[in-house]
């Protein structure tokens, strides 16, 4: 089994969700957050309108979710497509092994819980 996270911009959120229900993944996580990258930041207004700043951070995405080895290219391509428009800041994706899972409701493990 393997882990894939994806680090995208918040915006492209329902794009990866949408995509990721059609190629059949049994379930995702995502958690709202912020960070610093390549990617431009968006720039905010001041409390009347007058001022212009840089925000500090981007507000991104990351969306995780656990699949059987045989459909990481599946889940990969799927996520790339979904979100890519070729420039800096469109976001990362990892790849990490799952050695042992477990569900806690039916106390299953392995595969059988995907």
């Amino acid at each position: 089994m393997k882990r894939i996270e994806a680090i995208v911009q918040e915006e492209k959120l329902s794009n990866i969700v949408n995509a990721l229900k059609i190629s059949q993944v049994g379930g995702v996580t995502i958690t709202q957050s912020r960070g610093i990258g390549a990617g431009e930041r968006p720039i905010l207004r001041g409390a009347r309108g007058t001022a212009k700043f840089e925000a500090a951070y981007n507000k991104i995405a990351t969306v995780v979710t656990v699949v059987d080895d045989s459909k990481v290219d599946v889940v990969v391509n799927t996520i790339m497509n979904s979100v890519s428009t070729g420039t800096a800041g469109d976001g990362k994706i990892f790849i990490t092994n799952v050695e042992e899972a477990f569900d806690i409701a039916s106390k299953q493990s392995g595969k059988n819980i995907l």
